[in-house]
């Protein structure tokens, strides 16, 4: 570091006079403004052109208006959350780059609003053809889903929004399973998903080429999981991201693809193996190359021998436009070399090009493939990036499948009622073996008999479902903690259940902690099925994140007759089911409680403080129910976690969540003044008067142990916050 700081000093003594910022010669800083001093990256790849132009992929007469699209920044794209409250115009498209939004001045407070939206989950940050592969599974709420490459996480949301789209159904039957190979990308995607507050959604770690195949408990007897829908994002060279990942302009080259694309296939494979019959595929690249597209499903469609088929989606997007799959292509090698056919390689290319990678030779098996169903979507023709995509429908099982069982078709299966199983352990299937032509198979059948031999070991305690052994898997990364189901007869859940008057209805089995001694700080709650999935499977799948948080442990809970308050992430899950301690508000009380730290009863409404004053201490839901015949008023439903104090109210929400609420009823935020724990508003500032200094009130009124004056005193805690909802569960 020496050496390099001597030298950059040196460069600075030897600088020009006049090389001033924004003088001629300079870094041309004050010229640009807000835009950077940086030398622009020259845009430009001959071979990339020469590439593209030999194979024919853009129409006659459009490759100049290919390169200029390539060469403009990608507009930026956003996507409102579908099941949270907006029933249609979900995507929106802007002209402005993303460098223009978040550096530009004048956008400051567009760009604050996108940031602070996208953190509580309302709207999704994501290029638009990134947007399309989820549109084309045709999600159903009752569906299982496997994600295989689902970093950083985008299109994971879009499936977990579809999933909900019914919202008055809390627990969907359906389930997302959200897999990554790299496992610090995983801890990006959890926090992705739990933007979303589902309990339907499983963050795994798994190389996706051999993902383990699961078990599920069904009437009392193990059946193999296949999945009604998987989507198969697989990484590529992505040479149709140049508009954002300008790096990609000089790094360019067919050697990416040739070493691509094996690992593109191992991919795929395992995901039709894993596929229903009746369900549906997607496969889909950032990428224009035929090596990673058409090559990659040809070689599929052709080991699956009628298992698998192309779907005709031409239909199902009506607006936008696509070119069709091709069906003839050559292989470039990284120094210009072109091959046409297998045959024509030498030997001493054979490890680094492969005859998967090119058409079938067969004429008939090649119009029998039907490749012009692929999609490919070119930047110049609606101002995108570039992708491709293919969808893939499973007939039968796969050839090397021997003697599985009849999947459930994904349009007519029956509900099935799953039940809690004991555990269970297993070796993933080695891929390469599935692959080989030789490998006469063990069939789905014999498989989960012989799972189940293993079961009942008198090691593991029920319900816990821990880390797999580092001996069985090779595991990297953080060590988690365990997954334990809380029993039954459990003393913690009656107070619960007693406090909150919980409907009888209410699923405790699928309640979960992630410890297995000391004093449990929160309560977790997932699906049914994905507690299915997690007893069944703890022994094979590294899981990295599961469940919402519903109840958080208070710091003096035992003073009270619950010693769990509920958390905001959790609310709209958990609110179906509770019965009492819940206080309806009107929207100026909402105002009120969500700009000020702890509001006293005198300042809320009288018929809210009707309400709240017979209630004893403790966690409250403030419930706000819109007006229609005032068409003024916010028109969506608000459920908030609160705390019931002896002579105010606070809410637990987390800021940016309490900003979108605010920004919905019109109020514009300023400011915050943190020692008063008051949050400024359009409104407020301009009022007369100083607000109010609330918790110092608070506790002149005799609650100085109250959690009101606890957490609104620590450091750590952002007012009207709840402290414990940013962090994901661990």
């Amino acid at each position: 570091m020496g050496r390099r700081s001597r030298g950059r000093r040196l460069q600075q003594q030897q600088r020009p006079e006049d090389a001033e910022d924004g003088a001629e010669g300079g870094g041309k800083r004050g010229e640009a403004g807000w835009e950077g001093g940086y030398p622009e990256i020259v845009k430009e790849n001959k071979l990339f052109e020469h590439y593209y132009q030999e194979l024919k992929i853009v129409p006659e007469g459009e490759w100049g208006q290919f390169m200029d699209a390539l060469r403009e920044p990608l507009p930026a794209t956003l996507r409102i959350t579908g099941y949270k409250r907006y029933p249609e115009e979900l995507a929106w498209h802007t002209n402005l780059s993303r460098k223009i939004l978040r550096k530009s001045p004048h956008l400051e407070k567009f760009h604050q609003f996108l940031v602070s939206e996208t953190e509580s989950g309302n709207i999704s940050r994501q290029e638009a053809v990134s947007m399309i592969p989820p549109l084309l599974l045709n999600v159903r709420p009752h569906h299982k889903i496997l994600d295989m490459c689902a970093a950083p996480g985008s299109k994971t949301t879009q499936l977990i929004e579809m999933l909900h789209a019914d919202m008055n159904v809390p627990f969907p039957e359906g389930f997302v399973i959200a897999n990554d190979v790299d496992n610090k990308r995983c801890y990006l995607l959890v926090h992705q998903a739990k933007r979303l507050s589902s309990p339907c959604i499983m963050v795994v770690n798994h190389d996706a080429s051999s993902i383990p195949r699961l078990q599920i408990d069904v009437d009392g007897r193990k059946e193999i999981l296949f999945y009604d829908r998987i989507l198969c994002d697989v990484p590529c060279s992505g040479d149709g991201t140049m508009r954002k990942n300008i790096d990609v302009w000089k790094k360019w080259t067919t050697l990416n693809s040739l070493q691509l694309h094996g690992l593109q296939l191992r991919i795929a494979t395992r995901g039709a193996e894993q596929l229903a019959e009746g369900g549906r595929m997607v496969y889909s690249t950032c990428s224009l190359n035929p090596i990673e597209d058409e090559a990659v499903i040809a070689s599929l469609l052709e080991k699956s021998e009628g298992a698998l088929e192309l779907a005709d989606v031409s239909n199902e997007l009506p607006g936008l436009k696509w070119m069709p799959g091709i069906t003839q292509w050559k292989v470039m090698t990284k120094d210009g070399q072109w091959f046409t056919d297998w045959d024509a390689v030498p030997h001493s290319r054979h490890t680094q090009i492969r005859p998967t990678m090119f058409p079938p030779k067969d004429p008939e098996k090649l119009q029998a493939m039907h490749l012009e169903r692929c999609l490919r979507i070119l930047p110049h023709h609606q101002n995108t990036g570039g992708f491709f995509v293919a969808v893939l429908v499973k007939k039968s099982s796969m050839p090397w499948n021997k003697r599985q069982p009849k999947g459930k078709s994904a349009e007519t299966r029956e509900s099935t009622q799953l039940s809690p199983a004991d555990l269970t352990e297993g070796k993933p299937t080695d891929p390469s073996k599935l692959e080989s032509p030789s490998f006469t198979g063990t069939g789905d059948t014999e498989i989960a008999h012989a799972t189940e031999d293993l079961e009942n070991n008198g090691s593991k305690k029920d319900g816990v479902c821990g880390p797999p052994p580092s001996k069985k898997m090779k595991l990297f990364g953080f060590k988690e903690d365990p997954f334990v189901f809380i029993p039954e007869d459990d003393p913690l859940f009656p107070p619960i259940e007693k406090f909150y008057a919980l409907d009888p209805s209410f699923p405790r089995m699928n309640l979960l902690t992630r410890t297995t001694e000391g004093k449990k700080r929160q309560l977790y709650m997932v699906s049914k099925e994905l507690r299915n999935v997690l007893l069944n499977n703890s022994e094979k799948m590294k899981v990295i994140n599961t469940g919402i948080k519903v109840w958080c442990r208070n710091n003096s809970g035992e003073e009270f007759d619950c010693a769990f308050r509920l958390a905001q992430e959790g609310i709209y899950t958990l609110y179906p089911f509770i019965n009492s301690r819940i206080i309806t508000v009107s929207m100026e009380d909402v105002k009120i409680l969500l700009t000020q730290e702890n509001p006293f009863f005198r300042k809320l409404s009288s018929e809210t403080y009707s309400q709240a004053k017979d209630l004893a201490k403790g966690s409250i839901v403030l419930k706000y129910e819109p007006d229609s015949a005032n068409p003024d008023a916010l028109q969506c439903p608000i459920v908030l976690c609160g705390w019931r104090g002896k002579a105010s109210i606070r809410t637990f929400v987390p800021k940016n969540e309490r900003l979108h609420y605010l920004r919905m009823m019109g109020l514009e935020v300023l400011g915050e003044k943190k020692k008063e724990g008051v949050i400024l508003t359009n409104e407020s500032a301009a009022s007369t008067g100083q607000p109010d200094n609330d918790v110092t009130e608070g506790q002149r009124a005799g609650e100085p142990n109250s959690p009101d004056a606890e957490e609104a005193n620590s450091p750590d805690v952002t007012a009207g916050c709840d402290p414990a909802g940013v962090h994901p569960p661990r």
